[in-house]
């Protein structure tokens, strides 16, 4: 995911990013209490790992040292995505969110959600709510008045999305098959 505009104002998807980049998106096991966002994270990391393994490139992992700039670029790029970005949500600030459908990442948001791009389009709007209630100076409430739809369609593939990351991390992946 690209952002075009200070990390600051999407601190979602900055924070997604983020945590995928500083995490290395590790494939840790959540505890069987494990809030949603930890089990979505966990299945999103097995996924974008098993992903990077399949193309030959080394999934990063906190406190290794990191690998050349060449190796990192080539990460990124399988991981994030290359080239223009095909998906873009113009925000009611004015900011756009842009993002990638190949890569690692946008692969692991389709098996998990069901529609990649639908819920790219969905959680960039739903986690910017309160900017676009500060912008048009309309309390939290009314702008969420206005977003129920969406807010819906967020819950309907955020329950997707757990349930499939619930199954995948309940199965693990056949003797020498990667591919989870």
């Amino acid at each position: 995911m690209r952002l075009r505009t200070p990390a600051a104002r999407f601190p979602a998807a900055a924070s997604l990013v983020a945590g995928l980049v500083l995490t290395g998106c590790t494939t840790t096991q959540p505890r069987p209490d494990a809030a949603p966002d930890e089990v979505i994270k966990a299945a999103t990391g097995r996924l974008t790992d098993a992903c990077l393994t399949r193309q030959g490139l080394t999934p990063p992992r906190p406190g290794q040292s990191p690998p050349p700039a060449d190796e990192q670029q080539r990460v990124s790029g399988a991981l994030f995505g290359t080239g223009p970005a095909e998906l873009s949500v113009t925000l009611p600030t004015g900011h756009v969110v842009r993002a990638h459908t190949d890569g690692c990442l946008a692969a692991a948001q389709q098996r998990l959600y069901g529609d990649q791009p639908r819920w790219f389009r969905t959680s960039v709007i739903v986690n910017n709510l309160e900017p676009e209630a500060d912008r048009t100076h309309r309390s939290l409430a009314e702008v969420r008045e206005r977003h129920r739809a969406e807010i819906a369609d967020w819950r309907r593939l955020r329950a997707h999305a757990l349930a499939a990351a619930t199954t995948l991390l309940d199965t693990p992946p056949p003797t020498g098959d990667p591919r989870p």
